[in-house]
């Protein structure tokens, strides 16, 4: 159901001319990402994870979905999200909540780019409970913690652009290992 309302918004919906189109998923590895890689053609993924071992285990299931070979989607980076607290009073100070350096050192593993940690914030739920997107908080942390992610997954963009032809949309060409099929 999920996949079929977000196939409804990309098709149904005039988009006009688009520099770029986010798609934000669910975290995981399931339907609704493979419904979607097989009616567009993904340009690139990126990652988000915080830094605990189990979302961590769930962050490199999805790189490699989206590297194994018959997805082929090229993964552009990780972000680390709640990668430390920041009181707003001493904005200097960094706390380690859920673990340090947790999707910097999977990047690392995984030979893909770390494109920015955004860290734990009173503000970005208090922004999300209004409805305005965080992103846009001004003279804050945050403005240039989104800055440099959106620097880095554009210039990951190019990057990608230069050195890979277009993807294609995901084509199912067998049913092996499908259960529905029968032995």
């Amino acid at each position: 159901m999920a996949a079929k309302a977000l196939n409804q918004m990309i098709f149904d919906a005039n988009w006009g001319e688009l520099d770029f189109m986010l798609i934000d998923l669910p975290p995981g590895t399931g339907d609704i990402h493979l419904s979607i890689m097989q009616s567009l053609p993904i340009t690139g993924a990126v990652v988000v994870s915080t830094p605990q071992a189990v979302a961590l285990a769930d962050a490199k299931k999805g790189v490699s979905m989206f590297m194994s070979e018959s997805i082929n989607v090229p993964v552009l980076g990780i972000i680390e999200n709640m990668a430390y607290f920041t009181p707003e009073e001493l904005p200097e100070n960094k706390y380690y909540i859920f673990g340090k350096e947790g999707a910097k050192n999977l990047a690392e593993d995984l030979q893909v780019p770390l494109l920015g940690e955004v860290p734990l914030v009173q503000s970005i739920r208090e922004a999300g409970d209004y409805g305005r997107p965080a992103a846009l908080q001004t003279a804050s942390i945050l403005e240039s913690v989104f800055e440099n992610i959106t620097r880095n997954v554009v210039q990951e963009t190019v990057n990608r652009n230069e050195t890979l032809p277009p993807t294609e949309a995901i084509k199912i060409t067998t049913m092996a290992g499908c259960s529905a099929v029968k032995k």
